[in-house]
C-alpha cells in the first residue's frame, strides 16, 4: 500500500472510532452504552409499540454483578427451548386491607382512604411498613402504620389532633419516596404533590420521619394533575412521569425529565422535558365500551433486583361524564413493564397485572391504581399494594379503598421445562461473586448447571454430571458441584451458564460474592430484614 493511501485509510479509520465514541454515552452497570444524547427525543407519540433499544443491542459480554438476574426477556438468554411463563400476583382474601373508616375519611364529596400513588415502604429504621393515603377526598395526606402490611393502624399524631393524618393540601396525585441516598437525615422522606397553586404543579416536603413534614422547598412549573415521581438508583437520577395529554387519538400519556437532585429536578424548561410512552395497539379495551382508545392514565416504577419495574395503569373509559350520568367508576387497570435503561419499556405481556371487577359490592369494582414504591419484599413474595373504587353511594370518583396481592419473589415470568426436560444457555457474562444462586420451582423434578468457557466448552469441574441437583421449591437455593468450593476459578472471565432442566421452572439466577445469597440487588419500597435500599443480607432475610 502507497503511503499515501495508508494516510487516508488511517484517518478514515479515526474518523470512524471517533463518530462511534462521539455518539456513545453512559455505560450502566448491565453493560448497555446509552447513547450520548440522552434521554432521547421524539417528534411525537404513536400507538406502535415503544422499541427497545437494549434488547437489539445486547453487549457482547453482560456484567452480572447487580442483583438478581430475571428472565422476562431474552437480555439474558442466548439459546433455549424452554417455555416463558408470565404470572399474574394472587389477590389476599382479607382484603381491602384499609378502608373509608374515620370521620376525616368520609368528609367532602365521598369516603376516601387510598393511595393516589402515594406511597408503601418498609422502614427498617423502626421497621414498620408504612401507608402514606389520600384522605379526605382531594384535601390531604395521612399515614397508617402495620407490624405485619396486613393489619393497619391509624396512629394520632401530633400534626392534625386526634387523627393520623400529616398533611393538609388541596392536591391530586403524591408520591412518597424514603430515599435511603440522601446524607441528611431531614430529608429521609420525600414527597412530590401535585397541588393545585393556580394551576397543577409538583410540590416538594421533606420529614425526618414521614410525619412531621417541612414546608415546600421547591414548586415546579405547571404539570398534568396525575404526575408522579420515582427514583431510579441504577442512574441516580429522580424521574419525574409528567402527565400529559396529545391529540390524535392518543390522549393521556407521559413526558420524561429525569435530574440527579430532586429539589432542583422541579425547575425545567420545556426542552429539558421530552416526550416519553402512551397506551399502544396492544393494550386491552374495555369490554363494553371497545371504541374507547385506551389511554396511559400513570406510570409508577420502582427499582427491583437488576432492572426497573414499571406499573402501567391503561385507561379504558368510558369518560368522565358518562361515569358521572351513571354513577360508575372508569376502569383503569395495571399491566406490567420491564426496563434495563431506564426510559425505554418491553411489555411482553398485555394480560392485565392486576385488574377490576365491576362486579357491585368489590372494594375493587373500577379504576386500579399502584402505590409509590410499587412493591414490598416480605420473605418469599412480593407485596403489591393498589388502590380500588367500589360502585360509588355519593360522588363516582369516591367509595376508593386499599388491597393487596401477592407474587413469587421473583415471580414475574418463569422459563418452564416439561417431563422430558429442556436447557437454557445464557449469553457471555462476567462476575465477581462466587456463589451460583438460582429461583427454581422444582417440586416433581430438578435443576442442574454447567459452566461453559468464551468457545462454548463445559470447563471443568462445573459439568452437569458433577453438578449437585437442586429439588424443591426456592426461592434462593445454592447451586454447587463436586470437586469445587465455589466460583472462583472462573470469577471475572466471560463465561456462559448452562441450566439443565426437567419438570421444574427457573425465575432467575446470580452470583453472590457471599454464600448467604445476597443478591446486592434493588428491593423496592424494602422489606422486613433489609437494612437498605439493596439486599446485602440474603437467607437471613427469608427469616424475618
Amino acid at each position: 500500500m502507497s503511503r499515501s493511501r495508508l494516510v487516508v485509510t488511517l484517518t478514515l479509520l479515526a474518523c470512524l472510532v471517533l463518530s462511534a465514541a462521539s455518539q456513545a454515552g453512559e455505560t450502566l452497570y448491565n453493560g448497555i452504552v446509552l447513547p450520548d444524547l440522552w434521554p432521547p427525543r421524539a417528534d411525537k407519540l404513536t400507538r406502535e409499540v415503544m422499541p427497545v433499544p437494549w434488547l437489539e443491542n445486547i453487549p457482547k459480554v453482560i456484567p452480572i454483578d447487580v442483583g438478581r438476574q430475571l428472565l422476562v426477556d431474552d437480555f439474558l438468554v442466548e439459546q433455549t427451548d424452554l417455555t416463558r411463563t408470565f404470572h399474574q400476583p394472587t389477590w389476599h382474601e382479607g382484603n381491602p386491607v384499609l378502608k373509608p373508616e374515620k370521620p376525616w375519611e368520609k368528609e367532602g364529596k365521598g369516603a376516601f382512604a387510598a393511595a393516589f400513588s402515594d406511597g408503601v415502604w418498609y422502614d427498617p429504621a423502626d421497621r414498620k411498613f408504612k401507608m402514606w393515603y389520600m384522605a379526605p377526598y382531594f384535601q390531604g395526606t395521612c399515614l397508617a402504620v402495620s407490624d405485619n402490611g396486613l393489619r393497619w393502624q391509624r396512629p394520632e399524631f401530633d400534626v392534625f389532633a386526634g387523627t393520623n393524618r400529616v398533611i393538609a393540601v388541596t392536591r391530586d396525585s403524591s408520591t412518597v419516596w424514603l430515599d435511603h441516598f440522601d446524607r441528611d437525615p431531614q430529608k429521609r422522606f420525600k414527597m412530590f404533590t401535585a397541588t393545585n397553586k393556580g394551576g397543577w404543579k409538583l410540590q416538594l416536603n421533606a420529614s425526618p420521619d414521614g410525619i412531621h413534614w417541612s414546608e415546600p422547598l421547591a414548586l415546579s412549573p405547571s404539570i398534568g394533575d396525575r404526575t408522579t415521581v420515582f427514583y431510579n438508583p441504577f442512574r441516580k437520577r429522580w424521574v419525574y412521569s409528567l402527565r400529559i395529554g396529545l391529540g390524535g387519538g392518543i390522549g393521556r400519556s407521559r413526558a420524561y425529565r429525569e435530574h440527579a437532585d430532586a429539589q432542583q429536578g422541579l425547575t425545567w424548561s420545556d426542552d429539558d422535558k421530552v416526550l416519553w410512552t402512551c397506551a399502544d395497539k396492544l393494550d386491552p379495551r374495555h369490554p363494553k365500551y371497545p371504541d374507547v382508545e385506551p389511554q396511559l392514565y400513570n406510570l409508577d416504577a420502582t427499582p427491583y433486583e437488576s432492572l426497573m419495574i414499571g406499573l402501567f395503569a391503561i385507561h379504558q373509559g368510558p369518560p368522565n361524564s358518562t361515569c358521572a350520568k351513571l354513577k360508575i367508576q372508569k376502569r383503569n387497570e395495571l399491566l406490567i413493564g420491564f426496563s434495563r435503561d431506564g426510559f425505554h419499556w418491553d411489555r411482553p405481556c398485555r394480560e392485565r397485572f392486576l385488574g377490576v371487577t365491576e362486579k357491585d359490592g368489590d372494594w375493587n369494582w373500577g379504576n386500579m391504581q399502584s402505590a409509590g414504591g410499587a412493591c414490598l419484599v416480605v420473605g418469599d413474595r412480593l407485596y403489591f399494594y393498589v388502590s380500588g373504587r367500589a360502585r360509588p353511594e355519593q360522588f363516582w370518583d369516591t367509595g376508593a379503598s386499599m388491597g393487596v396481592a401477592f407474587l413469587r419473589r421473583d415471580g414475574f415470568a418463569s422459563l418452564d421445562a416439561g417431563a422430558s426436560g429442556g436447557t437454557l444457555t445464557t449469553r457471555p457474562v462476567r462476575f465477581g461473586g462466587k456463589h451460583l444462586f438460582v429461583n427454581v420451582a422444582a417440586g416433581g423434578g430438578e435443576l442442574r448447571a454447567e459452566v461453559l468457557d468464551a468457545d462454548g466448552k463445559v470447563i471443568a469441574p462445573f459439568t452437569r454430571d458433577a453438578c449437585r441437583a437442586v429439588k424443591g421449591d426456592k426461592t434462593l437455593t445454592a447451586v454447587t458441584w463436586d470437586g469445587a468450593a465455589d466460583l472462583s476459578a472462573v470469577a471475572g472471565k466471560p463465561v456462559r451458564f448452562r441450566f439443565h432442566l426437567t419438570s421444574a421452572s427457573l425465575y432467575a439466577f446470580w452470583v453472590s460474592p457471599a454464600p448467604n445469597g445476597a443478591s446486592h440487588g434493588y428491593v423496592a419500597a424494602g422489606g422486613p430484614g433489609f437494612t437498605g435500599p439493596t439486599d446485602t443480607v440474603g437467607q437471613a432475610a427469608r427469616k424475618k
